[in-house]
């Protein structure tokens, strides 16, 4: 019987079996990844090529693979800098990443849990007003924004980067959404030991989330980081710049200081690669938990 059912099937092109099939597809996927690598690593490797050669290799007409003698000392040139304060750029920018993350965590975990569980008649009516604040274009609030953080005299802080930020409707939907499906029989078993719905949230559901908290952290620091119109616009002075101001200061109409560019690029990815090599698995698992739940 199994010996019909083999030569009754459908029949195989002469000089190729499935097993030989199944190696050229496995070879062609291993080719095509290997030219998605190359083509996404091409740009980190342009960043470092130029960030460690010097004026004349970066524009020379002759191009070569690396320069003849790496110039480390671009780093120490970038960081002493006297009209750059680069140091003092990636703290501000650290500062403001670090605390932006943490303040949109809290107060959009918090609204999440709230309209997924804590009943309310006009529950329904918070969440769209939410979900309509996503499609108000960041320009329409631009301007107002600047007008209240300038009334509290917050212009050139950390504070008018920070807390105008905090909040982000966007988190608040995907926390909302996550926390429908949440399993509610653990919050049950908690609420039979007298804890109320804070209780519940913090030991409970936070640290049976701390996945896709991780994965929501990741995606808004590297947000935070990566700002730069509202920290260009905030950070009048020096001493406020974030790491994205200050490398457009190497960009003026007079002169552009290409290699001391570059090293700031790199610099500034540096923080954003550690956090991605470390947190890219909750990436993945935050989006899966992410789907929307009736």
């Amino acid at each position: 019987m199994a010996v019909s059912e083999r030569t009754t099937g459908t029949p195989q092109p002469i000089g190729f079996s499935r097993s030989t099939w199944g190696r050229v597809g496995l070879v062609l996927r291993w080719i095509a990844l290997f030219v998605a690598v190359v083509l996404f690593l091409i740009p980190f490797y342009l960043i470092l090529r130029n960030a460690l050669s010097t004026e004349q290799d970066i524009t020379a007409p002759d191009w070569t693979l690396f320069p003849s003698h790496l110039q480390w000392s671009n780093i120490s040139e970038l960081f002493n800098d006297t009209t750059v304060p680069m140091a003092r750029a990636m703290y501000n920018s650290a500062v403001v990443a670090i605390l932006g993350t943490a303040g949109q965590l809290l107060l959009a975990s918090m609204a999440g849990y709230g309209l997924a569980r804590i009943p309310y008649r006009h529950a329904d009516k918070v969440f769209y007003a939410i979900v309509a604040t996503l499609m108000i274009p960041g320009a329409v609030t631009f301007i107002p924004s600047f007008i209240v953080v300038s009334s509290l005299g917050w212009v050139s802080s950390l504070r008018g980067l920070i807390i105008p930020t905090l909040f982000s409707g966007f988190a608040a939907f995907l926390f909302r959404q996550y926390f429908l499906g949440f399993p509610k029989e653990l919050e049950e078993a908690a609420r039979v030991d007298g804890a109320g719905y804070f209780g519940v949230f913090w030991r409970i559901v936070v640290p049976n989330s701390l996945p896709f908290f991780a994965a929501l952290a990741a995606i808004t620091f590297i947000g935070n980081w990566n700002s730069f119109l509202w920290p260009l616009v905030i950070g009048q002075d020096s001493s406020s710049w974030t790491i994205q101001v200050a490398m457009s200061t190497f960009i003026t109409a007079q002169t552009i200081n290409i290699h001391e560019l570059f090293m700031a690029v790199a610099v500034s990815i540096l923080p954003l690669v550690l956090i991605f090599a470390f947190l890219q698995r909750y990436l993945i698992q935050g989006v899966t938990q992410s789907g929307i739940k009736d």
